[in-house]
């Protein structure tokens, strides 16, 4: 029996790991950290990583398990991202097993061995030709010969019905030896090519400062690009990239959605002569492991991807890019609840190349990084080209009648636009048709039966549906209270506003871009196709409007409800609001035509609409920042936010004050604010609460986590509790 124990990290939340046995035969120099090995878990067969190996171990020999399967012969993951996961799992405070099975695919994870898929593609041999005599009487082998001879590096099997080919007719040249069939990765470049499809644009010179700053660094530099909506960020991007492919090296891309992704792949497609590799959550598991092999092989230049895609092994990593850095979709919210824009850094750091954070709107976060020299500004104020930015004017609704939301104002400017032959961008941040139905006669609400919070009505198709725990239901035809029939939708949302819209101008198309109705496979590239016809047409959309769109026909943005976020009880409420409606905004002028924002508010002396009609968004985040430094709240201290979760509040409540008694054992300089209710108390029919914990210094912070949350995971209360760490939360609430 072999005396080598193996140290295997294993897809469970608890923060430890797991003796296992070697296999006879095997040595440590074959078992290195890294490497996959499939072991027996209670009833399972579970696969894991091996971390480290040792002669000893604290289980007890007569209950220790031999490994059932050493999966693959090298690590699956480079010294670099091995690294990052490790330091991954301690600084989020997760388990280094749900950590490492998060950075693989899927298919790995489940013990797949590390293959690439084939294309396998039919090509002709030299002896093949139409007039051959061996095709004398086979008139579909001659035309198939003819087709293959247009395609001398071979044509994919996926692709034959396309030409009108049978697998039977090349089975049968195949026979007479006159056609072959050869496997090749999908990302193979058969031929050397030019890097450029098309050349890149004239740099003006505030981004040809930028791109010589970047390109004059040696090693890890961390660039926050701020660049003004339309500066030309993305220009940057591109010339950078090519100075990095010059050298033979990979650049990886992140993007906040995966709506923003085909378009950004096509912007890189139509420059670069290179294979790109695309990862995101809308792929099959099969199409995500190709992708990540072939940027693990170096098969693919270019790698674009979501946030998940951070994990993503480069052979030969040369720079990374994280573009609209400040978007909150960059933080997991559940399990490892990373922030892949940090991760993005860290990793930088670790492979000692350049990392570039882009955004028209940063993040307070990289900002005070800016403060403090951690990060090196480029400033792009300038819109590329002609364009000019637009014109910001509120519109002050007070006592104004308003129908669907749309003041009489606002309509006459969209007419006008309209019949310019212009397009216009209508901004509501509200999915469906009202964000409630209400009884006119008792003033019932419909809200939702496991949530403190209402139900959204919808009308395509009809229902109410709750926005927080998906729980849907039919609309009520009568009040369940006093059974009146007068049940009226209040507020509007998306739907609604679309409607009233195509009443008031029948003569224009009106598109309505949210997540329901993008839902349907490439619906959003059919929408975004009708919008780039530059036909004059409304667009109706939510945040997904907000970012990273080109739409040079756009002359008019209107934002029918900009109060929402004056007074949030989230600190950063400020912050995201100012960054939400300088995005959209930024959608209007972006080419030669002029651009104007209207601004619907009942708040228009209100100092941060004030300041984004006049200085813009430096002026609001360096006041927020100087509130934060005052306030000491993030970034100018560092957090962590422990949940907990219970179907009885008093329980939720109970562990955490546990936990909070507990923290102050430790006579650290962390200030503990809680336990409290969450803002929304209750959701999917169980109770929340939290307690906040701040300090100074991050190491005095995890000083204290580490110990901390190991003690907890041994309270008898933490087991009547769904509970979790959440380090650098962004929501607070």
């Amino acid at each position: 029996m072999s005396s080598l124990i193996l140290q295997i990290a294993l897809p469970s939340p608890l923060r430890r790991l797991f003796d296992y046995r070697a296999g006879p035969g095997l040595s440590a120099d074959q078992l290195l950290p890294g490497m996959r090995v499939r072991v027996p878990f209670g009833q399972r067969q579970l696969v894991g990583l091996i971390v480290s190996s040792s002669s000893t171990s604290v289980v007890p020999a007569s209950k220790l398990r031999s490994i059932s399967e050493l999966i693959d012969l090298s690590p699956v993951l480079p010294k670099s991202l091995w690294l990052l996961c490790i330091w991954t799992a301690q600084y989020y405070q997760h388990s280094l097993g749900d950590t490492l099975s998060c950075a693989l695919p899927n298919l790995l994870a489940q013990g797949e061995a590390a293959l690439a898929r084939q294309d396998m593609l039919w090509q002709l041999l030299p002896a093949a030709y139409p007039e051959h005599p061996a095709l004398r009487r086979a008139q579909k082998q001659k035309e198939a010969v003819r087709i293959l001879a247009q395609h001398p590096h071979g044509l994919s099997h996926a692709l034959l019905s396309q030409w009108g080919l049978a697998r039977d007719t090349l089975e049968a040249l195949e026979r007479k030896q006159l056609v072959q069939r050869i496997t090749q990765s999908p990302h193979h470049q058969r031929e050397p090519l030019p890097l450029l499809r098309e050349p890149h644009l004239q740099a003006n010179a505030e981004q040809q400062a930028a791109l010589q700053a970047i390109a004059a660094g040696k090693g890890f530099t961390a660039w926050l690009l701020q660049g003004i909506t339309g500066s030309g960020k993305t220009e940057v991007y591109l010339q950078s990239i090519e100075h990095c492919l010059r050298d033979g090296r990979q650049a990886l891309i992140l993007v906040p959605e995966i709506g923003l992704t085909p378009q950004t792949v096509e912007r890189f497609r139509r420059r670069f002569n290179v294979p790109l590799a695309v990862l995101h959550s809308g792929l099959n598991d099969r199409e995500r492991l190709d992708a990540w092999l072939a940027a693990r092989e170096g098969e693919a230049a270019l790698v674009i991807g979501t946030r998940s895609a951070i994990f993503t092994p480069l052979a030969r990593p040369g720079l990374l890019i994280v573009d609209e850095e400040h978007d909150l979709s960059y933080k997991q919210q559940e399990g490892l609840r990373y922030n892949a824009r940090d991760l993005a850094v860290y990793r930088a750091h670790l492979e000692q190349i350049p990392v570039i954070l882009g955004s028209a709107t940063p993040s307070l976060e990289s900002l005070h990084n800016v403060e403090r020299g951690r990060y090196q500004l480029l400033r792009l104020s300038e819109r590329a080209g002609n364009a000019r930015p637009p014109q910001f004017q509120c519109i002050d609704i007070r006592s104004q009648p308003l129908q669907d939301g749309l003041s009489r104002p606002l309509l006459q400017a969209i007419g006008s636009h309209l019949k310019h032959g212009n397009q216009v961008l209508v901004f509501i941040n509200r999915r469906g048709f009202a964000p409630t139905l209400m009884c006119h006669d008792c003033g019932w609400i419909a809200d939702c039966r496991r949530c403190d919070a209402r139900m959204t009505l919808h009308q395509q198709p009809a229902h109410l549906h709750c926005h927080h725990c998906d729980s849907q239901r039919p609309i009520d035809r009568q009040c369940p209270k006093c059974q009146s029939s007068d049940l009226r939708p209040i507020g509007a949302g998306t739907e609604r506003t679309e409607d009233s819209l195509q009443q008031q101008f029948p003569g224009y198309p009106v598109l309505r871009i949210d997540r329901d109705s993008t839902a349907r496979k490439d619906a959003m590239q059919q929408l975004l196709a009708r919008v780039h016809s530059g036909a004059p047409c409304l667009l109706v959309g939510t945040q997904m409007l907000a970012k990273g769109h080109h739409f040079p026909d756009v002359t008019l943005v209107a934002i029918l409800d900009a109060d929402g976020g004056l007074f949030s009880a989230d600190f950063r409420g400020p912050e995201r609001m100012a960054q939400m409606i300088t995005q959209v905004a930024g959608r209007a002028g972006r080419a030669d035509k002029p651009g104007q924002v209207l601004i619907q508010t009942h708040m228009a002396e209100h100092p941060l609409l004030q300041d984004l009609c006049g200085p813009g968004y430096p002026a609001i985040a360096a006041s927020e920042l100087a509130l934060r430094h005052s306030a000491g709240l993030p970034p100018c201290r560092y957090a962590a936010l422990l949940r907990a979760e219970a179907n009885l509040a008093q329980t939720a409540e109970d562990f955490l004050q546990l936990a909070a008694d507990l923290a102050l054992k430790y006579q650290l300089p962390v200030e503990i604010l809680g336990p409290v209710p969450a803002a929304m108390e209750r959701r999917a029919g169980r109770y929340r609460a939290q307690l906040l914990l701040l300090a100074e210094q991050r190491a005095t912070l995890h000083s204290l986590l580490t110990p901390w949350l190991q003690q907890l995971e041994l309270l008898p209360a933490a087991r009547k509790v769904r509970w979790s760490i959440d380090v650098d939360p962004l929501d607070m609430f």
